[in-house]
Protein backbone atom coordinates (compact mmCIF):
# COMPACT_ATOMS: atom_id res chain seq x y z
CA UNK A 1 0.00 0.00 0.00
CA UNK A 2 1.33 3.57 -0.82
CA UNK A 3 2.07 5.25 2.80
CA UNK A 4 1.52 9.39 2.91
CA UNK A 5 3.82 10.40 5.95
CA UNK A 6 1.92 12.87 8.71
CA UNK A 7 4.17 16.10 7.14
CA UNK A 8 2.17 14.99 3.77
CA UNK A 9 5.34 13.44 2.05
CA UNK A 10 5.27 10.24 0.10
CA UNK A 11 6.71 7.15 2.13
CA UNK A 12 6.22 4.88 -1.03
CA UNK A 13 4.69 1.72 -1.35
CA UNK A 14 5.36 -0.30 1.77
CA UNK A 15 4.24 -3.21 3.55
CA UNK A 16 1.36 -3.90 5.81
CA UNK A 17 3.34 -4.01 8.70
CA UNK A 18 5.96 -1.40 7.86
CA UNK A 19 3.45 1.38 7.30
CA UNK A 20 1.83 0.38 10.96
CA UNK A 21 5.18 0.23 12.60
CA UNK A 22 5.54 4.14 10.85
CA UNK A 23 2.30 5.02 12.28
CA UNK A 24 3.21 3.69 15.48
CA UNK A 25 6.51 5.41 15.74
CA UNK A 26 4.93 8.56 15.10
CA UNK A 27 2.06 7.79 17.62
CA UNK A 28 -0.27 8.47 15.07
CA UNK A 29 -2.88 6.59 13.49
CA UNK A 30 -2.63 4.69 10.13
CA UNK A 31 -5.91 5.75 7.81
CA UNK A 32 -6.68 4.13 4.49
CA UNK A 33 -7.92 6.89 2.50
CA UNK A 34 -8.25 5.96 -1.41
CA UNK A 35 -9.21 2.13 -0.90
CA UNK A 36 -10.35 1.72 -4.38
CA UNK A 37 -6.96 3.12 -5.93
CA UNK A 38 -4.26 0.60 -7.35
CA UNK A 39 -2.05 -0.04 -4.84
CA UNK A 40 -4.81 1.54 -2.01
CA UNK A 41 -3.48 4.76 -0.59
CA UNK A 42 -3.04 5.02 3.07
CA UNK A 43 -2.01 8.01 5.50
CA UNK A 44 -0.52 8.39 8.81
CA UNK A 45 -2.51 11.14 10.68
CA UNK A 46 -4.06 11.63 13.85
CA UNK A 47 -7.83 10.51 13.11
CA UNK A 48 -9.71 12.17 16.04
CA UNK A 49 -8.51 15.41 14.84
CA UNK A 50 -9.47 14.44 10.85
CA UNK A 51 -12.68 13.76 12.06
CA UNK A 52 -13.09 16.77 14.21
CA UNK A 53 -11.63 19.41 11.52
CA UNK A 54 -14.67 17.15 8.73
CA UNK A 55 -17.74 17.26 11.28
CA UNK A 56 -16.24 21.12 11.07
CA UNK A 57 -16.45 21.84 7.83
CA UNK A 58 -20.10 19.92 7.29
CA UNK A 59 -21.20 22.55 10.36
CA UNK A 60 -19.88 25.31 8.05
CA UNK A 61 -21.09 24.21 5.36
CA UNK A 62 -24.82 23.84 6.71
CA UNK A 63 -24.55 27.08 7.98
CA UNK A 64 -24.09 28.99 4.60
CA UNK A 65 -27.04 27.04 3.03
CA UNK A 66 -30.32 29.17 2.87
CA UNK A 67 -33.00 27.58 4.73
CA UNK A 68 -36.39 27.96 1.96
CA UNK A 69 -40.03 28.43 3.80
CA UNK A 70 -43.18 28.03 2.40
CA UNK A 71 -45.79 30.60 3.90
CA UNK A 72 -48.90 30.54 3.71
CA UNK A 73 -51.97 32.45 2.18
CA UNK A 74 -55.26 31.56 2.92
CA UNK A 75 -58.55 32.29 0.68
CA UNK A 76 -61.98 31.59 0.34
CA UNK A 77 -64.49 31.67 -2.77
CA UNK A 78 -65.93 34.45 -1.62
CA UNK A 79 -63.14 36.86 -0.92
CA UNK A 80 -63.30 40.38 -1.92
CA UNK A 81 -60.99 42.10 -4.10
CA UNK A 82 -59.74 44.49 -1.70
CA UNK A 83 -58.26 41.50 0.50
CA UNK A 84 -57.16 39.10 -2.49
CA UNK A 85 -55.18 42.56 -3.14
CA UNK A 86 -53.18 42.60 0.14
CA UNK A 87 -52.48 39.03 0.28
CA UNK A 88 -50.88 39.50 -3.24
CA UNK A 89 -49.11 41.75 -1.84
CA UNK A 90 -48.13 40.04 1.39
CA UNK A 91 -47.49 36.68 -1.12
CA UNK A 92 -44.64 39.43 -3.38
CA UNK A 93 -42.66 40.09 -0.46
CA UNK A 94 -42.23 36.82 0.49
CA UNK A 95 -41.11 35.75 -3.09
CA UNK A 96 -38.88 38.84 -3.37
CA UNK A 97 -37.53 37.39 -0.44
CA UNK A 98 -36.91 34.08 -1.67
CA UNK A 99 -39.53 31.83 -0.14
CA UNK A 100 -42.34 29.89 -1.63
CA UNK A 101 -45.92 30.73 -1.47
CA UNK A 102 -48.19 27.87 -0.71
CA UNK A 103 -52.20 29.65 -1.83
CA UNK A 104 -54.65 27.75 -0.31
CA UNK A 105 -58.67 28.11 -1.28
CA UNK A 106 -61.04 26.88 1.37
CA UNK A 107 -64.19 26.02 0.72
CA UNK A 108 -67.24 25.27 3.42
CA UNK A 109 -70.30 24.26 2.80
CA UNK A 110 -72.10 24.49 -0.79
CA UNK A 111 -68.91 26.37 -2.09
CA UNK A 112 -67.12 22.89 -3.15
CA UNK A 113 -69.64 22.90 -6.14
CA UNK A 114 -68.27 25.85 -7.51
CA UNK A 115 -64.24 25.07 -7.89
CA UNK A 116 -63.80 27.28 -10.80
CA UNK A 117 -64.65 30.26 -8.87
CA UNK A 118 -61.46 29.48 -6.83
CA UNK A 119 -59.60 28.05 -10.20
CA UNK A 120 -60.37 31.41 -11.28
CA UNK A 121 -58.65 33.06 -8.02
CA UNK A 122 -55.65 31.49 -8.34
CA UNK A 123 -54.94 31.99 -11.94
CA UNK A 124 -55.89 35.74 -11.49
CA UNK A 125 -53.04 34.97 -8.32
CA UNK A 126 -50.69 33.84 -10.31
CA UNK A 127 -50.96 36.27 -13.33
CA UNK A 128 -50.50 38.89 -10.41
CA UNK A 129 -47.08 37.67 -9.68
CA UNK A 130 -45.87 36.27 -13.02
CA UNK A 131 -42.92 38.90 -12.94
CA UNK A 132 -41.40 37.77 -9.63
CA UNK A 133 -42.84 33.74 -9.18
CA UNK A 134 -43.41 30.73 -10.98
CA UNK A 135 -46.00 28.16 -10.47
CA UNK A 136 -44.45 25.08 -9.12
CA UNK A 137 -47.65 23.54 -8.57
CA UNK A 138 -50.88 24.08 -10.93
CA UNK A 139 -53.63 24.39 -9.05
CA UNK A 140 -55.18 21.25 -7.70
CA UNK A 141 -58.46 20.03 -5.95
CA UNK A 142 -57.71 18.51 -2.80
CA UNK A 143 -60.62 17.75 -0.53
CA UNK A 144 -62.59 20.69 0.77
CA UNK A 145 -59.06 23.03 -0.40
CA UNK A 146 -57.58 23.51 -3.70
CA UNK A 147 -53.70 24.13 -3.62
CA UNK A 148 -51.21 25.96 -5.74
CA UNK A 149 -47.29 26.38 -5.12
CA UNK A 150 -45.81 29.36 -6.49
CA UNK A 151 -41.73 29.42 -6.12
CA UNK A 152 -39.43 32.70 -6.89
CA UNK A 153 -38.00 32.88 -10.23
CA UNK A 154 -34.28 32.52 -10.39
CA UNK A 155 -32.59 35.69 -11.19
Amino acid sequence: MRVIGADGSNLGVLAIEEALRAAQEAQLDLVEVAPNSEPPVTRIMDFGKFIYEQSKKEREARKSQKQVEVKEIQLRPKTNEHHLGFKTKNARSWLEEGNKVKVRVRFRGREITYPEVALEQLEEIAKELMDVAVVEQAPQLDGRTMLMVLAPKKK
